[in-house]
């Protein structure tokens, strides 16, 4: 049976945007409560009844969510322009090590924006 699972995280953050136009808002410093979704996706193995232990992937996020929970994210070594795009980008390059089954990262800035990133 080939599943998709999704492990959720939320953390607040402020950034600004050096790529878009001079007098453009998201040049300022602001902020977002940030939501990421985490997808594994695969089929469970024969005699099992599960693809992956959902502690697995909390265990794989909470540094990730630890780094960026109230810092300013263009601190960020590799974040220097944090668009919605390069923050899936950085956060799927580092969780794809610990979790293979990954194949996706949504990155919400707010209730009505997404990025969905699939490496």
């Amino acid at each position: 049976m080939h599943v998709r699972l999704v492990k959720s995280f939320d953390f607040q953050a402020a950034h600004w945007l050096p790529s878009f136009p001079e007098g453009h808002k998201c040049r300022q410093m602001h902020g977002h409560s940030y939501r990421v979704d985490v997808i594994v996706e695969g089929d469970i193995p024969e005699g099992e009844t599960y693809l992956l232990d959902y502690g697995i992937m909390k265990k794989a996020t909470e540094p990730i969510k630890n780094r960026l929970d109230h810092h300013c994210l263009n601190n960020i070594e590799g974040l220097e322009d944090p668009t919605s795009e390069m923050l899936a980008k950085w956060i799927y390059d580092r969780l794809k090590s610990s979790l293979p089954l990954l194949a996706e990262i949504h990155v919400s800035e707010s209730h009505n924006s997404r990025c969905e990133y699939r490496g």
